[in-house]
C-alpha cells in the first residue's frame, strides 16, 4: 500500500500548535465566498475529458458574531452553516490549449445566519448542539421538518441532485435527464429529512423550497436519505420517507425521470432509524436498517439526542423491495448489528450455491457502532483545540471503518415473510478508515472492482488522504501529502476509457500550510497528481459533489 505524492512541509517549521503539525482550522469556519466566476491558475494537466462542472456542497461557517457582543458556536460539523461551489471546468478551444478552470460560491444560509447574528440563538432543530446549561443556543424550537418562510432560512447542503424528476415541469423530450452540462435545468440540495432546497444552477443562489409531498402526498414523513438512488440508464430516483409516530411506517419510492410520476413501491412498518443512503440492483431497493435506532420523542432537539446507543444484540435488518413488477416487499435479511453513513453499490449474481437463484452482493462502509457519529464534533476535528489532541490520543477502533461486502442470498421472486440470513463475506482496510467512497457512475447495479474513498488514518484530525481499493485482490493504493486535507474524491470517467478505471479524481483539498483550497485531479488507475486549480481562500470541508460532463461521459448521478 505505498503513499503517492509528495510528503510536504511546512513552509515555517513544524508547529507544535496543531495536531500532528497538521493544520485544518481554516476548513472548519471559512470566511471565502466568491459569488462571481474566477479563473484560477492550474498548474499541471487536466484532461480535456474533465470538462464539465462540478459542484459541492457541505458546511460552511461554524459560527456567528453576535449584535450584544457575543458568539454563537455551533457544536457538530454536520451543523456547519451550508456552503455550496462550482467549478466549472472549460474545455480547450481555439485560444487556449488547456482546460481553464473558473470557481464561484455561496452561502446558502444567509437568513439562518442573519437571525442568530440578531438574537444569539436558532429556532431550528439540529443534528448535534450541545445543551448549553447556562444558555439556550437554541430559541423558541419549532421542528425543521416544518417549511420556513425563505429558501436560505433552511440549512439543507449535504448532498446535490440535477434535474431531479418530479418537482418541476418536465422540460421537453430532447433532454434527457443525463443530459451534458448546457443541459443542467435545476439543482437541488438534499438532507436527512424531507426538505429539498432549490438552487440557480449557475449563480447558486437559494431559489425555492420542496418537500417529498410535492412528488406524492402520502411521502410525508419527517425523514429520508441524503443519498437518493438513481438508475444510471433511465435516471429514475429511488428514496424512502419514514414517518415517525406511534406506528413508524417507511415508504419506498420511485420517481421517474422520463414522466416525473411518483409510485410507492413499499409500505411497512419497522425500527425508525438514522438511515443516510441505501442501494439499488437493476430489480430492487436494498434499505438496510442499521443500528443507529432513533426515539421518535427524540427530535426535540437534535438528532443526536434522538439516535439510540448501539445495542449488539439487536440484528440490522435488510429490506428487498422489488422495483420492476409491482410485487412490494419481497424479503428481509438479518445481519449482525454495525453501522454505516454511506453504501457503495449493489449488484445481482448467481449464488454459491445454487447458480440457479440469485444472490444480492451489497457494499457498504461500515462502523462497529453509531458511536463513530461522536467523533464528528468540532471539538474533536479542529486541529488546534487541546480537545482534539485528547481525543485523537483515545481513538480506538470504535471510531475507525472498514469497507464490508455483505451477501443476500437466494433473494425470492416472490414475497417471503420469513427472515433470511445477511453474511459478511469480507471486511477490509480498517485502518485506513475510509469514508465518502465514491465509483464509476457506469458501474452502479453492476459488480465493481475499483471504489474511491478518503481516509481517517489518524494522522490529521479529519481526513488524512484519498485511497483506491481493488476489490477483486483487497488490495488498497494511497495519495497522501503531510497538511493536505482532502475532500470526496469524484470520479469522471474517460469516455474513450476500455478499463473502469480509466479516468481522474476530482478532489478540493485544503492544504493547511497554506491556509488555502485547490481542486486537485489525480489519475485514477495511479492516485498521481496530473494537475490543480488554486483557489484564493480555504474552502470549507465539505460532504458530497456532483460532476456533470461537457460531453460524452456520465453525471455522478444520485449516490
Amino acid at each position: 500500500m505505498p503513499s503517492i505524492g509528495p510528503e510536504s512541509a511546512m513552509e515555517n517549521g513544524m508547529n507544535e500548535d496543531y495536531y500532528n503539525n497538521w493544520p485544518n482550522d481554516k476548513g472548519f469556519d471559512p470566511e471565502y465566498e466568491q459569488p462571481r466566476p474566477v479563473e484560477l491558475s492550474v498548474t499541471g494537466h487536466i484532461p480535456a475529458y474533465a470538462a464539465g462542472v462540478l459542484y459541492r456542497t457541505g458546511p460552511g461557517k461554524r459560527q456567528v458574531e453576535v449584535e450584544n457582543g457575543e458568539t454563537l458556536q455551533l457544536s457538530h460539523w454536520f451543523d456547519g452553516f451550508g456552503q455550496t461551489h462550482r467549478f466549472q471546468i472549460r474545455a480547450p478551444d481555439d485560444s487556449n490549449t488547456s482546460p481553464r478552470v473558473f470557481y464561484n460560491s455561496r452561502f446558502s444560509t444567509d437568513d439562518v445566519i442573519e437571525q442568530a447574528r440578531k438574537t444569539g440563538s436558532l429556532d431550528m432543530v439540529s443534528f448535534g448542539q450541545k445543551r448549553d446549561p447556562c444558555k439556550s443556543v437554541l430559541g423558541k424550537v419549532q421542528t425543521e421538518f416544518l417549511p420556513q418562510p425563505t429558501p436560505s432560512s433552511k440549512n439543507i447542503s449535504v448532498t446535490l441532485s440535477i434535474n431531479v424528476p418530479g418537482l418541476d415541469p418536465k422540460p421537453e423530450e430532447s433532454i434527457s435527464r443525463w443530459s451534458d452540462s448546457t443541459g443542467i435545468q435545476t439543482l437541488y440540495a438534499k438532507t436527512d429529512y424531507n426538505a429539498f432546497k432549490k438552487l440557480d444552477p449557475e449563480t447558486l443562489e437559494p431559489i425555492g423550497l420542496a418537500t417529498q409531498t410535492n412528488l406524492h402526498p402520502e411521502l410525508s414523513g419527517q425523514l429520508s436519505g441524503s443519498h437518493a438512488r438513481s438508475d444510471p440508464i433511465t435516471g429514475d430516483m429511488f428514496n424512502y420517507n419514514l414517518t415517525l409516530g406511534p406506528a413508524c411506517t417507511y415508504r419506498v419510492f420511485r420517481v421517474s425521470a422520463s414522466t416525473g410520476e411518483t409510485t410507492i413501491l413499499a409500505t411497512f412498518p419497522a425500527t425508525p432509524a438514522y438511515l443516510h443512503s441505501l442501494l439499488i440492483t437493476e430489480d430492487h431497493i436494498v434499505l438496510c436498517v442499521w443500528n443507529a435506532h432513533v426515539n421518535p420523542q427524540g427530535f426535540d432537539f437534535s438528532f443526536m439526542e434522538a439516535i439510540l446507543p448501539t445495542d449488539p444484540s439487536q440484528p440490522a435488518v435488510w429490506y428487498v423491495i422489488d422495483r420492476k413488477h409491482g410485487k412490494g416487499l419481497i424479503a428481509t435479511y438479518e445481519s449482525p448489528a454495525f453501522f454505516s453513513f454511506h453504501t457503495v453499490n449493489a449488484w445481482l449474481e448467481p449464488s454459491n450455491e445454487n447458480p440457479a437463484e440469485m444472490d444480492i452482493v451489497a457494499d457498504v462502509v461500515r462502523a462497529d457502532s453509531s458511536e463513530f457519529v461522536q467523533s464528528l464534533y468540532y471539538e474533536n476535528l479542529i486541529s488546534s483545540l487541546d480537545t482534539a489532541k485528547a481525543f485523537q490520543k483515545k481513538r480506538d477502533n470504535s471510531f475507525r471503518t472498514s469497507y464490508t461486502r455483505f451477501r443476500l442470498p437466494a433473494v425470492p421472486s416472490t414475497p417471503y415473510t420469513e427472515p433470511k440470513k445477511a453474511t459478511v463475506e469480507w471486511s477490509v482496510c480498517k485502518s485506513l478508515s475510509p469514508e465518502l467512497p465514491t465509483l464509476n457512475p457506469k458501474i452502479v447495479t453492476q459488480k465493481h472492482r475499483y471504489v474511491y474513498a478518503v481516509t481517517f488514518r489518524g494522522e490529521s484530525t479529519l481526513t488524512d488522504g484519498i485511497m483506491k481499493l481493488d476489490c477483486d485482490t483487497q488490495q488498497a493504493q494511497l495519495w497522501a501529502c503531510h497538511g493536505q486535507s482532502p475532500g470526496e474524491p469524484i470520479f469522471v470517467a474517460n469516455p474513450d476509457g476500455t478499463s473502469e478505471d480509466d479516468g481522474v479524481l476530482l478532489s478540493v483539498v485544503l492544504d493547511g500550510m497554506r491556509g488555502k483550497s485547490y481542486l486537485l485531479c489525480l489519475d485514477a488507475r495511479t492516485l498521481s497528481e496530473l494537475g490543480r486549480a488554486n483557489v484564493d481562500g480555504a474552502i470549507g470541508f465539505g460532504f458530497h459533489g456532483q460532476h456533470v460532463p461537457t460531453v460524452g461521459g456520465m453525471p455522478t448521478g444520485d449516490y
